[in-house]
This record gives C-alpha cells, sequence and structure tokens, in this order.
C-alpha cells in the first residue's frame, strides 16, 4: 500500500519510494516530450522538401503528438499534489480523462489525413518528383525519427504508470507511421503517384481505428462498468474466509470508477454480536480487499440479516433538478 502523509494545507504528500517512482515517470514524459519537439523540427523541414502527403500526414502526427504530450503532462502535474477537502477521493479519474483527451486529438488527425488523401486522389493531380538530395535527407530524416521513437518506445512500455504506457503506444505508433510514410513516398516518387495518398489513407484508417479504441476504453472505466467475474470471485473467496462468524455474503459488487475498482460488500454477521466485535470485523475486511492491487475503495456493509430489500436503488435518468 501507497504511504502518505499530509502537510498544512490538508494535501496528501507521497513518501519517498513513491516519490522517487514519480520522477522516474516524469523523467520519461521529459524525454518523450523533448524528442517530440526535435523530431518535429526535423519533419517540418523535410515535408516541403519532399512533397509527400504521407510525409505530410507524420508531420502533423508529431504536431499532435505535442499537443496531446502536453494533455498528458497536466494530467499528470494535477494528480501530485491532491487537497483532500477539494478532492475527498483523490483525483485518479484524472489520469482517464487525460487519455481520452489524447486519444480523440489523435483520432481527429487521422479524419484530416483521410479528407487530404481523398482530395488529392479525386483530383488526379500528382506530387512534384524529388531530386536524389531530397531522397537522401528525407531518408536521413525519417529514418532518424523512427530509430528514436523505437528506443522510446522500449523505454517507456515497461513503465507501471498508464500516462508513461500511453506515451509508449504514441511512440509505437510513430514507429509504424514513420515506416509507412516513408515507404509511401519513396514508392510514390519512383512507381506510381497514387501509392502516396493511398499510403496515407492506410495510416488514417490505422490511426482512427486505433486511438478510437484508447477513447472507448478509458470511457468504458469512468461509466462504472462491473468487474470480470474472475474478480468477483476473488472478492468473494476472500470475504468467506476472512472470519469464522459471517454466516454469509448477501453482495459481492465491484465496478470502475476510473483506473481502478471500488467495492462494496454486504455481509451478514450474528445477531447478538457486540457492535465492537462487529465493527473489527468489518474493518479488517475492509482494509484486506483495499489492499489488493487492482481495488482502490472498499465499502462494507454489516448486517443481521440477508433477507430485506436491496438498500441502494440504481437511477435510470437524472432528478429533474439537474436534467
Amino acid at each position: 500500500m501507497e504511504t502518505i502523509t499530509f502537510e498544512n494545507n490538508f494535501s496528501i504528500v507521497p513518501s519517498t519510494e513513491d516519490r522517487k517512482e514519480q520522477a522516474q515517470h516524469e523523467r520519461a514524459m521529459n524525454i518523450s516530450n523533448w524528442a517530440n519537439i526535435f523530431l518535429l523540427a526535423f519533419k517540418l523541414y523535410a515535408t516541403p522538401k519532399s512533397g509527400s502527403l504521407a510525409i505530410a500526414a507524420s508531420t502533423l502526427d508529431s504536431l499532435l503528438d505535442l499537443m496531446a504530450g502536453g494533455i498528458l503532462w497536466f494530467t499528470h502535474l494535477s494528480m501530485k499534489n491532491i487537497n483532500i477537502y477539494k478532492y475527498p477521493i483523490g483525483k485518479l479519474r484524472v489520469q482517464p480523462v487525460g487519455i481520452v483527451i489524447f486519444a480523440a486529438v489523435m483520432a481527429t488527425l487521422g479524419f484530416q489525413v483521410l479528407v487530404q488523401a481523398l482530395e488529392q486522389l479525386i483530383k488526379d493531380k500528382p506530387s512534384e518528383k524529388m531530386t536524389s538530395e531530397n531522397l537522401i535527407l528525407l531518408y536521413a530524416i525519417m529514418l532518424t525519427a523512427t530509430g528514436v521513437k523505437l528506443v522510446l518506445w522500449c523505454y517507456c512500455r515497461s513503465s507501471g504508470n498508464t500516462i508513461v504506457r500511453t506515451y509508449a503506444k504514441d511512440h509505437y505508433f510513430d514507429v509504424v507511421t514513420n515506416i509507412v510514410g516513408l515507404v509511401a513516398a519513396v514508392l510514390g516518387d519512383k512507381f506510381c503517384w497514387r501509392i502516396d495518398p493511398v499510403g496515407a489513407i492506410i495510416l488514417a484508417f490505422y490511426t482512427i481505428s486505433n486511438w478510437s479504441g484508447t477513447v472507448l476504453e478509458n470511457a468504458v472505466s469512468l461509466v462504472g462498468q462491473s468487474a470480470p467475474p474472475q474478480m468477483l470471485q476473488k472478492l468473494t473467496y476472500l470475504i468467506l474466509r476472512h472470519h469464522s462468524l459471517i454466516r454469509r455474503v448477501d453482495t459481492v459488487r465491484a465496478y470502475t470508477f476510473g483506473v481502478l475498482y471500488f467495492v462494496e460488500v454486504d455481509i451478514e454477521l450474528p445477531e447478538d454480536l457486540p457492535l465492537k466485535e462487529a465493527h473489527a470485523i468489518g474493518e479488517l475486511l475492509q482494509i484486506k480487499i483495499e489492499e489488493l492491487p487492482e481495488v482502490e475503495r472498499a465499502f462494507v456493509h454489516l448486517d443481521y440479516e440477508c433477507y430485506h430489500k436491496p438498500e441502494h436503488s440504481v437511477l435510470s435518468r437524472l432528478p429533474s433538478s439537474h436534467a
């Protein structure tokens, strides 16, 4: 479990170990952001030299990398210091929100490239041929960019931080777009100009499908989707083994509320069990559940029978005052 302390302004302060891990994550983000700046400068130089739509798509991707990287960096900074009175359950939900915005920006890139490529095919207007000098320059810049992104992908993909892994996914995506863009530009220049916009269309569909899936995955985590059966079975087994005085388990509910699960548990204890002892059983069970790496928070409800109606109703619409 993460160790935390509190300052006078009631903000959560991470432990020394957490600060070291946080520094590693920030280092990966900083390296990624600076790499994106330099690679964008290289591609901005290469794009007019090549006249390739696929290379232009790769350059636009690098520009959006900077914007999206800014979004992820802001997301990370906003999660660092938490005022427990303003955000009583923390700010972990900022992470999937930031990733959703990031992925939506990247998917928008795909639509833009798709439109430009289709326009070039419809107009049936070939781009100008590249000179040998421009071709060598194109190779040097695009292969350098691909190599840098490949190294960054290897560096970031093993991180335990979701935001850093999102950077890793973006680096891998850039490796793919750089290679496809370069191949399409060269083949389009040497053989048939239509290969270039077709390559851009392939990149566009890959971009849209790839990042739309990321949007959906993180959006679902914010709407309270139930945990898989394996997780519910794991929780039920843990509860039944917790204490011999637990007569039965009435409810085990786990659902997403951001990156991790919220868990609700209803258990039946003997009717004549002293409050002090019942409280100790429930509190220890709560602590035990919250020690699971998949769980952010657990709520344990104690009862003396399990034949009453559910304690909470599920709303199907907002109250009229909030609609």
